[in-house]
């Protein structure tokens, strides 16, 4: 039984709803008010987008940041990610206003990053123990091409203090240290996991149990948990395909909300279609630079640990998508493929660092009565 007008948006909002995380949902009255731009809305929509982001960047962990922090992050994520409208980025950092603007903002990001699927599969119950592998063939050396005009100038007036950068360098490589000694001991553990469960399963393909299944068998009282998951995520992915058949019916509703802020509504379609034409150019282009090569693996892959018997006799690990089995990989090949583009990236820092050298030695020479000790080479 089709829905009317009148009832389809509701269902529409509703379905979009459920799609999302339950730690995120926003009540679909708050889709209602933030139309009319109400001020009890902005803060709702203000964590919906927070929340949101930081489980596509930051694996899901919510820190207790203030709300003028929470709205930097979404504004500084919002602009890497192209947004170019200015009533957005002046927006209040108290979170008192701007609703509208809000939903116009998260209206966007389902649409331009697909933030749907990326939740979908951020939040994905994992039983398996997996990787994200990318040998996508890239043009990393030719990936500055075209940006000098981007690149922020060498500052001498003041606004950037080299210490300061100097600090933010030093605790990047802390960091960068602490999470590669982290990663290393979470392949230690899983290694100790898959060899010494090695034949538990009935099927060989994989032969060995996954951390949840270990922990499965170790307690059994703890499938309800994975049950409850697993039912949460299938009632999301039921949203979801609602959510696509009633998809247009949101968009057209977002078209007159955006055609309400002007004087003229043929001017917004006008302007609608020309930002159509040149995001479906670019996006044309970047399909063509950034297609896969033969043999580019992408996307999450099961790790299966094998011997080099069993490598011989199975041929190679099976990927978590229904692929062939010969698409899959060995470690040796995505450690080689690694290597090439660390020193693809060495390489062009070193350029970098380079031009950089001479464009401060050019400015040290316009300095009058100022020694300057140039940084030690790496």
């Amino acid at each position: 039984m089709r829905r009317g007008r009148a009832g389809a948006l509701p269902a529409a909002i509703g379905a979009l709803c459920r799609a999302l995380p339950p730690g995120s949902r926003p009540a679909p009255e708050t889709f209602r008010l933030a139309k009319f731009d109400r001020p009890q809305a902005s803060l709702q929509i203000w964590w919906l987008l927070y929340s949101l982001l930081k489980q596509i960047h930051n694996r899901g962990r919510l820190e207790p940041d203030t709300i003028g922090t929470q709205i930097k992050f979404v504004k500084a994520v919002l602009w890497y990610y192209g947004y170019g409208r200015p009533e957005f980025y002046q927006l209040p950092s108290d979170g008192s206003q701007g609703s509208r603007e809000l939903l116009l903002a998260f209206s966007w990001l389902l649409n331009r990053i697909n933030l749907l699927e990326q939740l979908l599969t951020v939040n994905r119950v994992k039983v398996g123990d997996e990787a994200f592998v990318c040998m996508c063939e890239d043009t990393l050396s030719n990936s500055w091409v075209g940006r000098t005009e981007t690149v922020p100038e060498p500052s001498v007036n003041g606004e950037a203090d080299v210490r300061y950068l100097q600090w933010l360098n030093g605790r990047l490589r802390f960091q960068w240290r602490s999470l590669h000694i982290d990663h290393q001991e979470q392949c230690k553990l899983l290694h100790k996991i898959h060899s010494y469960t090695s034949g538990s399963r009935m099927d060989q393909t994989i032969g060995h149990f996954s951390v949840i299944e270990t922990d499965l068998v170790r307690q059994p009282e703890s499938y309800k948990q994975l049950l409850q998951l697993l039912e949460s995520e299938t009632s999301r992915l039921e949203a979801f395909l609602e959510w696509k058949q009633l998809e247009p019916v949101y968009w057209h509703w977002m078209v007159k909300l955006g055609a309400n802020k002007l004087p003229d509504e043929r001017e917004f379609c006008a302007t609608v279609r020309t930002i159509t034409e040149a995001v479906e150019l670019k996006l044309a282009d970047l399909k063509y630079h950034c297609a896969p090569q033969k043999n580019g693996a992408h996307g999450p892959y099961r790790l299966v640990f094998s011997t080099q018997h069993s490598a011989k006799k199975t041929s190679r690990p099976r990927p978590v998508l229904d692929e062939p089995i010969s698409q899959a990989l060995h470690a040796t090949e995505v450690i080689s493929d690694l290597r090439r583009k660390e020193a693809a990236l060495e390489r062009e820092l070193m350029q970098l660092q380079e031009e950089y050298r001479q464009k401060l030695d050019e400015i040290a020479e316009g300095l009058v009565g100022v020694i300057c000790i140039p940084p030690m080479k790496r």
